[in-house]
């Protein structure tokens, strides 16, 4: 086995020079380099199964301020300048130290290589800091280790040249190693478990003693888990366990002679503002930063009063695991890297001079600045306005009074630009809106106030004098709203009785070049009858199937459709006609009276309604971007829409005797919530595409993304369209704008986290946000607002916002995506995509493209952090991909399954599956996912679309007689869920649950919803796991068994054959739940895993046998068989193990046999164990292939176990980099060897059939491709079927082979990429390997197996099972040879 991909907790991090970041992940050292741009440069594995917690490199003392971004220590033999520079680096871990030689190519500094120097060198205790000895001729290494002990260690021989130990010999957490030029000049600051620092000196003291203790810090309540010295200062600074970074002023340690410092240190302050523990500190001069368990790295302004100047947050949930600082020189920013525990890194540029100006960012407490509005009456609007790339500085407000005075505040000035009339005051709404001229390049800024009457006044803010009076009938002008679209700017006016005026308005030069507005009145929409009837947002689509679509959302929470050119025009409409006419010949008064009744008369009514989607209190804005459309309201959620044709059978009404198959109507994919609390939600931001991280796992430095623009609408569907809009349609990234009790929120549903608050108040107020004019979120902003008659602002508008700086990221740039914070404690595999190639590519880029594309496999996995992740994984070179993810759960997901269909034909062009996920709080969830290929970024994309949810909570609150009975344990989990079976209309779920149910459920995608079928007590104890088997018989017949294991250790068979089938035409009601066939005892405590296959016996004997592998969490693994003998084989009745079911309402038109004929015979036929299969509680278990089943554990081991008559044997284990194991996903796939050209061969992957997928799946396609590849194999065996040539005379394959009913999805892979082969083949931990002489005595044939292992929990590992390591035989012979790998990429060559 070897590693394909990893994604773990980054445990170390270190800047080299501002040129490169080296980061630890596992066992694995990756080099960032920084230049021009983040790019991943190399990536080994040093450390076997040891998890980096340090790295040092060697000789950074010399490094002058000017040297070049290509390094400058180089050994002495390296005399010419165009030679390579190379750096040592000490990389430590657990008890393990190891070094390493990073070599840089002098010329242009971007080809990187590592080499391992020398072997690993393990301690007899955990290594807390390693430092090298400077100006040494040799590589002496000092190390601190747990027991307050130094070390000097010889890193040539891997000999301790000299041990030192201190007299305070207790545990420490953490150490500080100060060097300088020799051993004697060494210092330990070691952070105790007593909450205490403590100073000694290795050589300090009688040296036949223990060194004594020279200084001790008092002052922590907690442990010390970091410290760090800043020479210039004499500053020493401890993070700890009790939330707080503490400054101390201990004066010069270490150097020349080892100095002690000061006699009595005083500790200088203690910094609190961290949530939870403090992991990671760095001084720097003049800042603090420190990282803690809350997700948050902290920059504080030491000398300014200890206050937090800046936040940096970019991490899921989990915390900041390490922590990095650039040196720089002088006032110059500094590079800050943080590494997560959901595996990512990210950066950041720090300004490094001392300035007293910057300004809290993200705080509650954030100091507001008051404009001094110093007009007539009260500020009522307010609104910004200018340029869309103005800055914060240019930017100019204008404020409305309900005096009917609009005001303009510029350059720290009010002035009054406009004064309504009388019927203006008391009353008025106002927007604006900048706008170009026509025929010239100039912009201006126009502004639209309404009144009671049903004015409305237009004005150029620049030429108020210019403006336009139009009239929106004769009630309140309820709201306005700009709408910009193509070349063209619309006016919205929302008046009383429902109708809303139109406008489509042009600014242009008249003849004596001043502004004048040119007005065109369109048609008005008339909204649905209801109370609350305005309309509060609305949005154009252009250029859709459709023709122009108007999407718009009103007070009373509804969604409406209407669409341009009046094809659904009120039939009045001639009639108003002729009115027109005559009009035209009448005096004005009768005129404006014929006008009204002709906008009454000619409406457009919307063409779908989607009422009081947003709850009674309304929609807030509706956006569109990249083909989706997004709704906020006032619910506390963000809906995802589209427009689709309505479905034909759904359409009622008929024009001319054609059905109207091409009406748009609005459907809702996703409903995503804001955080507890944020109900009021006002609109949605985009997040811009990061730049990706150039060459990141050897597969993303071939595309660059694009920003896109909010003016992207919906495209047609016409054929040449289709190329442009083949990427459209997919879910962006977005952040939420609302308010949360009194705050102003800028809220981040996929990282948990706010981004901006403001105190402004709560809701109820006039705001304007910047900058907002895109609709896209630029990671910095600034709020206007009104509060108590004042207009107040988050920031003073005569300075820019201290984080806007140069790069203008305060979300920094993610180096790696990262995926769960927490635990992720379920698996599932949804099936693999393969990349689509362009046309007319020449030979080289055909090449390229297949290394990038390959496949990819998409997972989905869920954790503790309560969201499911779409995953995708490129095998070849280790890059994983975040696609979605899904933030609806309320507690932590503890099982999902799937239903996959591969699209696309041969070619595996998309993907689509209905993805079920269940956990805490009795919740379950159900979604359509959609996999398709993003050709632009080369990368799959998924769009998720919300099926169903259901909560066992709501099913108690509608029953009748709930004042009855005892309402459900609001603790209840899901613990495991399985399809049982699956139809064109609905499929079946089993669900383990913790108050000791077995329910079944039947899920409906067409009716969107989730129903309760029955639910039995039978086990009285929580159930952990089910899993189902399906049989068929020879005369066709299929019958279903479900296993249940409980915290008991036994495990429960039922046979829902009939449940299964008339599940469709029983109610729930009247369908008693079943009693399970068999019983049988398996383990001394609970069972968290199955694993059920299916083998047919003979024609003689009749029926078959079908296995259930356990695995609990005594350790134990188990293998029971039962003997399963069909009804029409039965020859005796009576017998134990006959099914106790009542005959269910069989349809008449099923291929089934009656009940009485579909009764099983169960009974135990054989069971083996292996008592201690691993040293904790085992947590997963999966079946590979046949006779071959996968197993892992917390105590972090993933083994291959082997099936025979005999019992079980081990056959090999492997140390996993994934801690606290709970889900595992296994595969198998083929490995094919291709000519290509004369002299080079290529290896690609082809995932022949998904054995096993963590809580199963029901597929009745399924099991037909199962069988037929079960049979179609049999003639490609691997030697171990020739061990059991005595099994297979009495054991065949079952005709339809279902381990758990898995679908098959036929995949292939692409070329193992030429960096990640360089790179893994120098691993030394993560492999079982074969020498090359068994690799080419092996692999003379054409086609191999290869399977696939996919372990997670901290994190995640997917590993790689070669055709010769799947082959028991092999094992034994290999198992000694561990540490030498041989890449699939030289065993093709």
């Amino acid at each position: 086995m070897e590693t394909a991909a990893l994604v773990a907790p980054v445990t170390a991090l270190e800047f080299l020079q501002d040129a490169f970041l080296l980061t630890g992940e596992g066992p694995v050292l990756t080099v960032y380099g920084l230049q021009p741009r983040p790019k991943v440069c190399a990536s080994l594995s040093v450390l076997q199964h040891y998890r980096i917690h340090g790295i040092r490199p060697r000789g950074l003392v010399d490094v002058p301020a000017q040297s070049s971004a290509t390094g400058t220590f180089r050994e002495k033999k390296d005399g010419v300048s165009s030679e390579p520079n190379v750096y040592d680096l000490a990389v430590f871990g657990g008890k393990a130290v190891r070094l390493v030689r990073l070599h840089v190519d002098h010329q242009d500094g971007k080809h990187l290589r590592l080499e391992i120097l020398g072997p690993l060198m393990e301690l007899q205790d955990w290594a807390l800091d390693v430092r090298w000895l400077s100006r040494d001729k040799h590589s002496l290494l000092c190390v601190a280790v747990a027991h307050n002990t130094a070390l000097l260690l010889d890193v040539i021989t891997g000999s301790v040249l000299v041990q030192r130990s201190c007299l305070e010999g207790c545990l420490l957490y953490s150490a500080l190693l100060l060097v300088h030029e020799s051993w004697a000049d060494t210092v330990v600051v070691g952070g105790t478990v007593f909450n205490q620092l403590v100073l000694w000196k290795p050589e300090g003291g009688d040296k036949r003693d223990k060194a004594p203790v020279e200084r001790r810090l008092l002052g922590h309540s907690g442990v010390i888990f970091s410290i760090s010295y800043l020479q210039e200062q004499g500053w020493l600074a401890s993070a700890s366990d009790d939330r707080s970074v503490r400054l101390w002023g201990v004066g010069a340690i270490g150097g020349p002679g080892g100095k002690c410092g000061d006699l009595n240190p005083a500790c200088l302050r203690a910094l609190y503002g961290h949530q939870a523990r403090v992991f990671s500190v760095r001084l720097s001069p003049g800042k603090v930063f420190s990282a803690g368990e809350d997700g948050a790295c902290l920059v504080w302004d030491w000398a300014g009063g200890g206050k937090v100047v800046r936040t940096l947050k970019g991490h899921r949930a989990g915390g900041v695991r390490a922590l990095a600082v650039s040196k720089g020189t002088g006032g110059e920013e500094r590079w800050v890297a943080t590494g997560g525990a959901d595996g990512g890194v990210r950066l950041w540029r720090v300004e490094g001079s001392e300035e007293r100006n910057e300004r809290m960012e993200e705080a509650a407490t954030e100091k507001l600045s008051d404009l001094k509005f110093p007009g007539q009456g009260l500020p009522k609007a307010v609104c910004i306005v200018g340029e869309e790339d103005a800055s914060w500085s240019q930017s100019k407000f204008v404020v409305c009074t309900d005096q009917g005075l609009v005001y303009q505040y510029s350059d720290e000035q009010w002035e009054m630009v406009w004064q309504g009339a009388l019927e203006f005051q008391s009353y008025c709404v106002m927007e604006t809106i900048s706008v170009s001229v026509k025929d010239s390049t100039a912009k201006v800024s126009l502004c639209a106030v309404g009144n009671l009457s049903g004015s409305i006044q237009v004005f150029p803010i620049s030429h108020p004098q210019c403006g336009i009076l139009l009239t929106g009938g004769s009630g309140k002008i309820h709201s306005l709203i700009w709408q910009e679209a193509k070349d063209s700017m619309y006016l919205l006016a929302s008046g009383a009785e429902g109708l809303v005026y139109r406008w489509c308005i042009e600014v242009k030069l008249d003849e004596n070049r001043s502004l004048a507005l040119d007005v065109n009145h369109l048609l008005p929409f008339l909204l649905p009858p209801c109370a609350k009837r305005w309309l509060t947002a609305a949005v154009c689509l252009h250029s859709t199937s459709w023709g122009c679509l108007w999407v718009c959302g009103d007070r009373r929470g509804s969604l409406l459709l209407f669409q341009e050119g009046g094809k659904l025009i009120n039939e009045g409409r001639k009639q108003t006609d002729k009115k027109g006419v005559e009009s035209e010949e009448t005096g004005s008064e009768m005129m404006e009276e014929r006008e009204r009744k002709e906008v009454v008369d000619l409406t457009l009514q919307p063409l779908n309604c989607l009422f009081g989607v947003h709850g009674k209190q309304g929609v807030t804005s509706v956006c569109a971007y990249q083909g989706l459309l997004y709704s906020a309201g006032r619910d506390g959620c963000v809906r995802v829409f589209r427009v689709c044709p309505a479905l034909p059978e759904n359409i009622k009404e008929k024009t001319n005797g054609k059905s109207l198959e091409n009406k748009p109507q609005l459907e809702v994919l996703r409903v995503q919530r804001a955080c507890k609390g944020m109900e009021w939600l006002e609109r949605v931001l985009f997040l811009e595409p990061e730049i990706p991280v150039e060459g990141e796992e050897g597969c993303e430095n071939h595309y660059k993304t694009k920003k896109h623009n909010m003016t992207e609408k919906l495209e047609g569907g016409s054929g040449e369209e289709e190329e442009k809009t083949e990427n459209k349609g997919r879910e962006a990234k977005f952040v939420i704008v609302g308010f949360h009790a009194v705050h102003f929120v800028v809220w981040d549903p996929v990282k948990q986290e706010r981004l901006l608050a403001v105190p402004c108040g709560g809701g109820h107020r006039s705001w304007s946000l910047w900058p907002s004019h895109k609709g896209v979120w630029p990671e910095y902003g600034a709020l206007v607002f009104i509060k108590q008659g004042a207009v107040l602002a988050s920031q003073p508008p005569g300075e820019a916002p201290s984080w806007a700086v140069k790069g203008g990221r305060t979300g920094g740039w993610g180096l790696r995506e990262g995926v769960h914070g927490r635990g992720i404690g379920c698996v599932c595999r949804l099936g693999m995509i393969r990349g689509i190639r362009k046309e007319n590519q020449t030979k080289i880029e055909q090449r390229e493209v297949e290394r990038v594309e390959g496949h990819w496999e998409i997972i989905v996995m869920g954790g503790e952090d309560t969201s499911l992740t779409v995953l995708a994984v490129h095998p070849e070179s280790g890059s994983v991909k975040v696609l979605s993810v899904i933030t609806d759960h309320i507690s932590s997901v503890r099982t999902v399954t799937a239903m996959t269909r591969q699209e696309g034909g041969s070619e595996n062009k998309s993907l689509s599956a209905l993805l079920v996920s269940a956990g805490g709080r009795a919740q379950m969830q159900c979604y359509r996912l959609l996999i398709g290929w993003d050709k632009q970024k080369l990368v799959p994309s998924c769009q998720v679309i919300q099926v169903a949810s259901h909560r066992l909570d709501e099913q108690w609150e509608r029953r009748r007689n709930r004042h009855k009975t005892v309402k459900m344990d609001p603790e209840t989990r899901y613990m495991s869920a399985v399809v049982v079976d699956e139809n064109i209309d609905h499929c079946l779920l089993a669900l383990a649950c913790s108050d000791g149910a077995l329910r079944l459920f039947s899920v409906s995608e067409v009716k969107r919803q989730i129903d309760l079928l029955w639910e039995t007590f039978y086990h009285q104890r929580c159930v952990l796991s089910v899993a189902v088997c399906s049989l068929e018989d020879g005369k066709g017949n299929r019958y279903k068994l479900l296993f249940s294991a409980a915290t008991d250790g036994k495990i429960a068979v039922w046979d829902l054959t009939e449940a299964s089938f008339s599940s469709a035409a029983t109610s729930s009601s009247t369908q008693p739940p079943p009693i399970p066939c068999l019983n049988i005892p398996a383990h001394q405590s609970g069972v968290n895993s199955l694993a059920v296959w299916a083998e047919k016996l003979g024609q003689q004997e009749g029926g078959c046998l079908v296995t259930v592998a356990s695995g609990g969490d005594d350790g134990q693994l188990t293998v029971s068989t039962i003997r399963v003998q069909y009804p029409g084989d039965c020859k005796t009745g009576g017998s134990r193990g006959f099914s106790q079911m009542s005959e269910p309402l069989v349809p008449p038109q099923t291929q089934l046999q009656t009940s009485n004929e579909l009764h099983l015979h169960l009974h135990l036929h054989s069971q083996s164990h292996i008592p201690l299969a691993h040293a904790a509680p085992l947590t997963a278990l999966k079946l590979l292939s046949t006779g071959l089943l996968v197993s892992t554990s917390s105590d972090q081991r993933v083994c291959l176990w082997r099936l025979s008559s005999t019992g079980i044997s081990h056959i090999g284990a492997l140390y996993s980099h994934v801690a606290d194991a709970a889900g595992l996903a296994v595969w198998e796939g083929r490995m094919i060897e291709e000519e290509e050209g004369d002299t080079k061969r290529k290896t690609r992957f082809e995932s022949e059939q998904e054995i096993v997928i963590l809580r199963g799946k029901g597929s009745q396609t399924g099991l037909k491709t199962m069988h037929k590849t079960a049979e179609g194999e049999t003639g490609g065996r691997s030697d171990r079927d020739q061990e059991t040539a005595d099994e297979a005379e009495s054991l065949e394959p079952v005709e339809s082979l279902s381990e758990t009913g898995d679908p098959v999805c036929k995949t292939s892979v692409g070329k193992r990429g030429e960096t990640a082969g360089e790179s893994e083949s120098e691993s030394e931990s993560d492999s079982v390997g074969t020498t090359q002489s068994e690799v080419n005595s092996e692999s003379k044939k054409k086609r191999g197996k290869t399977g696939w292992v996919l372990v997670c929990g901290q994190g995640f590992q997917l590993l790689r099972v070669t055709d010769t390591e799947m082959d028991a035989g092999m094992w034994t012979t290999r198992r000694e040879k561990e540490n030498h790998k041989v890449t699939l990429q030289e065993e093709s060559t």
